[in-house]
């Protein structure tokens, strides 16, 4: 479970927030989701099928000057700073204003940028682009960075451009790049503070993240509550959830690919930008207008406003609880992205980055008295969080029909993780009675009332080293054919020490064997007649310590290759991608290893255009696609020689997927997939609970069926409007045949033999994303979602009391607890999240600075309606709370943000 935001900590200090009347939210819910949502997806839809509004939309086709070759995927960018990019016939449709002539410019790779006047009064423009250098074949193009455009394929993968980043992912308490990818089809709702969503259906923990040619090993801060990936440091990001290139692997979920801004070799650029909880900045220097070197950094500033608010509490009191925070919570990061065009077949690219976050708390309750109950607390936890990496890549054409292409990089990561929490309580027995037995006579040779203290320890600290390179070589043969063949290897060092301890509270029937005896030894000879009928220890509870400690020094081998076959006839009707990948891995640990045999994982994808330019249709493309997929588990990297793991196995998955694309006019676009996921050989690890101890048991036999439909109706980026409309149906169930039913466990190993939804699964997600844009200086940015549920536990009787005996004290205490029973059919309430965003744009058109502000409002719907789970109550008083629980970690109250950034 990732570490969710400490920033919690600045927002929430009562839960009185969440409480409402339930007769009145109720009615007001019953209006929110009967009329006005209704309302918004109706409009919304019948906007983005049949109402192009009011923009004067022209044609351009930028071609070769010499050749009149269309330019498949070269860039437009507009007059108001948008940009387009040409389909297969070096197309592309954009808006421009009515009543008089703007200027747009034109780019390629290995062509010279250029400008074209578009006058008044015609539809259709054509503009022509002169070579730099040598011809650089279709294949070669598309190995080439290509300005503000990321690969969006049927059956494959899904992008956003940088524009479409602006608009979606700079909005929040931090701004992070996850908030867009979390707004595409086949993505789980996760939250505000969860950067890890679960992928079609997939463990969130296996999406891999994949930055300028590098593995990621943790592109997380805080745990997980955000990514590392700052909308102002990328350029375009791609969400790989389908049967994707054999070039690819190491996951069996999704891989994300994210492309950081590229320095400008021609001129000084600047950019400033500051939000509600950082400051950014970037800037890029050409070299000898061959290339150049950007620098890009990130800090939050939540120190001068927590030293603010403590210097604040004595005009107001409601701020002591500022108090608890030591070291605020921070982020600090700094990215330097470089290239170098030697000749025009060599060139050179270079991205760093190194970045660090945490945060500190002690806090300090009590003691109070409430319902006969004393109580105190004392909570100190100290997070720190390390991260950075370097990695080169080189480009080399030594003709013009092939592309060489080596890549080295080098990474380090650390964790650390400090907290102790002491807790202490006072109380009467309510009652001595419990299951219809009398335990008077044996409770009255112990404290009345009873006082209990427990202490909860937690120390880790986790470090990852890493080196990986690759070769990839890409050979056009001609008639449509190219084939590539490529290898990597990573070579990681893991080395963790882990240490806690803690007391459980667990029925004695549920113990095992040994611990039975332990606990019969220790409570018997406290009986008058020496020992206790065993209907007493039907009902009693056993509070008991446990621990664990760990450490481990791990390395790692991964070694992989691939080879493939594309081809796409001459009028680009069918296209086809054949491929082999290999993976192997190898873990050496101390006293152990663990190899893998080589897994072989074959891929093929398929597309058929079935028609084009038919009525109202301007294309058709069927997608179809079939793969193996492998990665290995990120606990099993932390194996131990105790684990007994003889042999190993990668996580694998089938995948295979069947998908069409229908393009409209005026930009707009439906993509529908159907997919199923058979996973196997599964890592989890069930958890036993011991009396003194916690022992781990991983397994390797877990499955996995996954199948759903993802669709995608989008508007591409026009004049006055445009945005998309996601919807993903997932389902999804797993199974650990080796596990008991203990309810414990590290990526499943916790629901028997028998196949279960995960507690991330969620049935349907949809996702509404509208920008207006009335004049060119004002965006209106919304966005409604809609998330059913997550698996909950059905209350299966009311909240009872039952003796506790505490080994080691030697005591009896009293706690409450209320019996449940997993349902398959019981979920949480829906999440209806609404984020609004208001942005002004420079009006600058010929100038060289610009500048846009906005300010917005996250979660507007919270004090009308929250999703809901069960009720909780106090374990020592029995009392219940008033309504029920939030069923996600969000702040119960909008969150409102803003932005400013200044460029030149």
């Amino acid at each position: 479970m990732p570490f969710h935001s400490p920033v919690v900590i600045l927002f929430v200090t009562e839960r009185s927030l969440t409480t409402i009347l339930k007769a009145e939210s109720m009615r007001i819910l019953d209006i929110v989701l009967k009329k006005p949502t209704l309302k918004i997806l109706l409009t919304a839809t019948f906007l983005l099928c049949v109402f192009p509004l009011f923009a004067r939309d022209v044609e351009i086709t930028v071609e070769d000057t010499e050749l009149s070759l269309p330019l498949e995927g070269a860039v437009i960018r507009s007059w108001d700073g948008k940009e387009f990019v040409c389909d297969a016939e070096g197309k592309a449709l954009i808006s421009v204003p009515d009543g008089r002539p703007v200027v747009i410019q034109g780019a390629y790779p290995g062509y010279e940028s250029g400008r074209l006047i578009v006058a008044v009064g015609s539809e259709k423009f054509t503009l022509g682009l002169r070579l730099l250098g040598i011809m650089e074949s279709r294949e070669l193009v598309i190995e080439a960075s290509r300005p503000g455009n990321s690969e969006t394929k049927t059956g494959r993968s899904v992008g956003v451009t940088e524009r479409e980043i602006a608009q979606t992912a700079e909005i929040g308490i931090i701004e992070d790049v996850m908030t867009s990818i979390k707004l595409l089809p086949g993505v789980g709702y996760a939250g505000m503070f969860n950067a890890l969503p679960s992928i079609r259906g997939g463990d969130p923990y296996d999406m891999r993240a994949y930055l300028d040619g590098y593995y990621i090993d943790n592109p997380y801060h805080w745990g997980g509550g955000f990514s590392i990936f700052d909308p102002r440091m990328v350029q375009s990001a791609q969400l790989s959830h389908g049967v994707f290139s054999a070039r690819h692997g190491h996951t069996i979920s999704g891989l994300l690919e994210v492309s950081a801004k590229k320095p400008s070799s021609t001129e000084t650029e600047f950019e400033l930008g500051i939000n509600t909880s950082a400051a950014n900045f970037n800037l890029s220097v050409p070299l000898f207008r061959k290339g150049g070197i950007m620098f890009m950094g990130r800090v939050t500033y939540y120190d001068p406003v927590i030293w603010l608010a403590k210097q604040m509490i004595p005009l107001i009191p409601e701020l002591e609880v500022i108090n608890a925070v030591r070291v605020a919570p921070y982020i600090r990061n700094g990215t330097i992205t470089a290239d170098y065009r030697f000749y025009d077949n060599l060139e050179l690219q270079a991205t760093g980055f190194w970045g660090m976050d945490g945060v500190g708390a002690s806090y300090k309750n009590g003691p109070t008295t409430e319902d006969g109950l004393t109580s105190k607390s004392d909570i100190v936890f100290d997070y720190t969080n390390y991260q950075g990496f370097i990695t080169t890549a080189l480009s080399w054409n030594p003709r013009n029909d092939m592309l060489f292409k080596t890549a080295l990089g080098t990474g380090y990561h650390q964790q650390k993780i400090g907290g102790n929490i002491e807790n202490y309580v006072r109380k009467y027995f309510s009652t001595t009675t419990w299951m219809g037995q009398d335990l008077s006579s044996i409770l009255s040779g112990f404290k009345n009332p009873y006082e209990f203290d427990t202490e909860t320890l937690i120390e880790s600290d986790t470090t990852n080293f890493n080196v990986q390179g690759r070769a990839d070589y890409d050979w056009e043969l001609g008639k449509g054919f190219l084939v590539a063949a490529g290898v990597q290897e990573m070579f990681s060092i893991y080395s963790t020490y882990s240490d806690f301890h803690l007391r459980v509270e667990t029925l004695f029937s549920d113990l095992s064997g040994q611990d039975q005896f332990k606990v019969r030894a220790q409570l018997d000879p406290l009986s008058p007649l020496g020992f206790f009928p065993d209907t007493f220890y039907q009902a009693l509870l056993v509070n008991y310590p446990t621990g664990y400690t760990s450490g481990v020094k791990n390395k790692l081998f991964t070694t992989s290759g691939y080879t493939l076959v594309e081809y796409n006839s001459s009028d680009k009707r069918f296209g086809a991608e054949l491929g082999l990948r290999l993976d192997h891995f190898y873990l050496l640990g101390e006293g152990f290893s663990i190899s893998t045999t080589p897994v072989l994982n074959p891929r093929l994808n398929t597309d058929f255009v079935l028609f084009k330019g038919k009525g109202i249709f301007q294309s058709m493309t069927l997608s179809a696609g079939t793969g193996l997929f492998s990665s290995i588990n990120n606990l099993v990297t932390m194996a131990e020689e105790r684990f007994n793991l003889t042999g190993g196995k990668p996580n694998r998955s089938w995948t295979s997927v069947l998908g069409t694309n229908i393009e409209f006019p005026d930009g707009i676009s439906l993509n529908i997939e159907g997919y199923y996921k058979y996973i196997f050989d599964r890592a989890y690890i069930p958890v036993e609970l011991q009396i003194g101890d916690i022992q781990p048991k991983p397994y390797l036999d877990g499955e996995g069926r996954v199948w759903g439909i993802d669709a995608m109706l989008q508007k591409l980026q026009s004049r006055y409007w445009d945005g998309w409309i996601s919807y993903s149906f997932s389902w999804a169930r797993y199974r650990d045949p080796h596990a008991g039913d203990g309810g414990l466990g590290a990526s499943g190993g916790n629901r028997g033999d028998a196949w279960y939804f995960p507690s991330y699964h969620r049935f349907h997600n949809l996702n509404l994303v509208l920008n207006i844009k009335p004049v060119p200086r004002i965006n209106i940015y919304t966005r409604f979602g809609f998330a059913s549920g997550t698996q909950l536990a059905k209350i299966a009787g009311p909240i009872i009391s039952y003796p506790v005996y505490v080994m080691e004290e030697n005591i009896f205490i009293e706690k409450f607890r209320r019996a449940s029973v997993r349902d398959e059919n019981n979920r949480t309430t829906p999440s209806l999240p609404l984020d609004i965003k208001f942005s002004i744009l420079s009006d600058n058109e010929k100038g060289k600075t610009h500048y846009e502000l906005y300010v917005a409002v996250e979660n507007v719907l919270a004090l009308l309606y929250n999703a809901q789970g069960n009720t909780s109550f106090n374990s020592y008083t029995g009392k219940e709370d008033t309504g029920s629980n939030s069923a996600s970690y969000e702040i119960p109250i909008p969150i409102p943000s803003f932005g400013f950034r200044i460029s030149y």
